[in-house]
């Protein structure tokens, strides 16, 4: 039996936070609450992360799992223009990019909505 899913973005699930490191990011993505951790295991896969920067061209995407957590974090290679000292653009230190990443479109199971912070959206008004 093939459960109802709602589409909602990635930040009604899970929150992120960004570092650098050269011309390295690394973005955290934890989810708002355990149950939702699996969510995040079966959809944030590294070809989909690589997809979603895209064009910025990483070199390189890892994934590395955090379940006492519930999160992941994610490293990109060659994405920040050269790093602090060496990019022209106005966000040097990648800052912006898990925002990047959390506006990424992602299904929920039905089920999970009470889970999700923010608007009920199961309601077919």
């Amino acid at each position: 039996m093939n459960e109802a899913h709602i589409t909602v973005p990635l930040y009604r699930a899970a929150h992120g936070r960004t570092g650098d490191k050269g011309n390295r990011s690394n973005i955290s993505v934890i989810a708002w609450h355990p149950g939702l951790y699996p969510v995040l295991l079966a959809q944030l896969t590294e070809a989909v992360v690589a997809r979603r920067f895209a064009h910025r061209r990483p070199a390189r995407v890892q994934r590395f799992e955090l379940p006492g957590l519930a999160a992941l974090n994610f490293v990109l290679d060659d994405v920040l223009d050269g790093g602090v000292n060496d990019a022209l653009n106005l966000d040097t230190h990648g800052k912006a990019l898990s925002f990047w990443l959390l506006d990424l479109p992602i299904e929920v199971p039905a089920s999970l909505a009470p889970l999700l912070p923010g608007p009920d959206l199961t309601d077919s008004d």
